[in-house]
């Protein structure tokens, strides 16, 4: 792929600068820059190659600046700047090459966004986007829409915390996910692969972060969706605190062409403050235009659901194998998405009916006489939601296996083991992601929270070993939930990952114990 530098910059605002750091101004120099021939993209200096235009980046650990020389060593034929770059004099002229285009723009990172989608020929434009935030609910969402969607015939990528996905012709594609929402480049590489595969429509999840450092730019989405707010990712290498994490949340609604929001959700009004779209609710109040009524819970071995009717916007009776009145919400922000793709009410029951999220309420069938699930519930705000929620089935004992990722604010499991001790009847302490630190270290402080609450509890810190506890010592009418993993398929100790999937835990055990 190849592409004039002219066509790449005609949405941005910049201007070229000489290695003196001035703008030029000469009409024909400017011309000729303009005409330099661009064959790759990127804002990494070790995938420089000749011909590539590259970005320069300033992070939270290190600024694109510095690599600026080495790039252009490469071969680089233009760069990206905010700040003039500190460039050797050698650097000038490297093997006959003359010196690349600089431009300089007010953002590298907007900028980044907006030419990475002109560079894969602005692929969203092939396909309706549907961009889901908020803090809770995203991923599940996701795959309710695609689900929905894809029963219905319509061919569908997502792109989120768990994988990006899409079908294929030659079947379907999974690449695991290093971030909720890739950079800017690697989403429009993705999203001109997924066009040019023939699919229709991306569901994807988009987290606060993306939003603030403009990694959704250059595109307009069809659907925005919000799910929820409370107070999260609050801290030096996210958001300043809640007001900045709400205002990058609402950016969504000045960058779609609809909004589909929780009308219910106490930040509703402020989430929807500069919007730039047409609006749609949903939610169990009165006012919203898709409303739920009539829920009613499920429990039978093996599966926690709910039932519920709509009504307003559309008119169907619903069942979701997962529990709670999230679900409730998530599954009717699906119903909401879905009723502008024109979907069969048959086929969004259906593909309702037999959602299955990894790691998200994932449940695992061992025995006729208590229910196993797996959540990714990794802080106490998740995981009082999710025990407050199974709570409501008023089964047997409650059960919660959790442990605390090391090298992390030690504060959250003081609070996860407050949340335990006082919603569960037993609680199995375990190992999650030590990182550098001991796990009985953690164990210990997990145990400060849990015991002002007097909550019943057993320390196991091999996780294997706590999930063969519970399933030895399940109760017929038991809920048990291993939380904290929920998609992991890994164990970091040392700095090292280790394979290590609850699924796989759980097959052992059960097999073992058959022999």
């Amino acid at each position: 792929m190849a592409m004039k530098l002219e066509s790449l910059v005609k949405n941005i605002a910049y201007h070229f600068i000489g290695q003196d750091g001035k703008q030029i101004l000469e009409e024909a120099r400017v011309r000729e820059l303009l005409d330099t021939e661009i064959t790759g993209i990127t804002n990494d200096s070790r995938e420089v190659r000749p011909g590539s235009l590259f970005f320069c980046i300033e992070g939270a650990v290190s600024d694109g600046h510095d690599y600026a020389g080495g790039a252009i060593e490469k071969g680089a034929a233009a760069l990206v700047v905010q700040k003039m770059p500190d460039l050797s004099a050698e650097a000038s002229e490297i093997g006959g090459r003359r010196f690349p285009a600089i431009i300089r723009v007010e953002d590298s990172r907007k900028a980044m966004a907006v030419m990475s989608a002109a560079f894969y020929g602005d692929p969203a434009k092939e396909m309706k986007i549907i961009g889901v935030t908020g803090t809770k609910g995203k991923t599940t969402t996701t795959y309710m829409v695609r689900s929905i969607l894809e029963a219905a015939g319509i061919r569908t990528g997502l792109v989120g915390t768990i994988e990006t996905l899409y079908p294929t012709p030659e079947g379907e594609v999974r690449i695991p996910a290093e971030n909720t929402t890739p950079e800017s480049i690697v989403l429009q590489k993705t999203f001109r692969d997924m066009a040019d595969c023939g699919v229709q429509a991306v569901v994807m999840e988009v987290s606060s972060q993306a939003l603030m450092l403009h990694r959704t730019g250059g595109f307009v989405f069809d659907l925005g969706i919000f799910t929820n707010l409370s107070p999260d990712h609050i801290g030096p290498n996210e958001h300043k605190d809640f007001e900045d994490y709400l205002h990058c949340k609402s950016l969504l609604f000045r960058q779609c062409r609809t909004g589909i929001l929780n009308g219910d959700d106490p930040y509703f009004e402020k989430i929807l403050e500069g919007r730039t779209c047409a609006v749609e609710t949903f939610g169990l109040g009165e006012n919203c235009d898709l409303r739920a009524k009539n829920i009613g819970l499920i429990h039978t071995p093996g599966e926690l659901g709910i039932t519920f009717d709509t009504e307003g916007l559309l008119s169907l009776h619903a069942h979701v194998p997962a529990p709670g009145k999230f679900s409730v919400y998530n599954a009717l922000c699906a119903i909401a998405v879905c009723r502008h793709f024109n979907v069969p009410e048959d086929a969004v029951c259906s593909a309702l009916r037999q959602i299955h999220v990894r790691g998200r309420i994932e449940m695992v069938k061992v025995s006729d006489d208590f229910t196993l699930m797996i959540d990714y519930a990794h802080n106490a705000m998740a995981l009082e939601s999710l025990l407050r929620t199974l709570r409501e089935y008023e089964a047997g004992r409650l059960v919660c296996v959790f442990g605390c990722g090391g090298n992390r604010a030690r504060s959250r499991r003081f609070e996860m083991g407050e949340v335990s001790g006082r919603l569960a009847d037993l609680t199995v302490i375990t190992s999650d992601n030590p990182r550098f630190e001991e796990p009985m270290d953690i164990i210990k402080d997990i145990v400060t929270g849990i015991t002002p609450t007097g909550g019943a509890y057993v320390e196991i810190p091999d996780r294997k070993e706590a999930i063969r506890y519970v399933i030895e010592n399940g109760r017929p009418g038991d809920i048990i939930v291993l939380a904290g993993k929920g998609h992991e398929d890994y164990q970091e100790i040392k700095g090292k990952k280790y394979p290590m999937d609850e699924r796989d835990l759980i097959r052992e055990v059960l097999e073992e114990r058959q022999e």
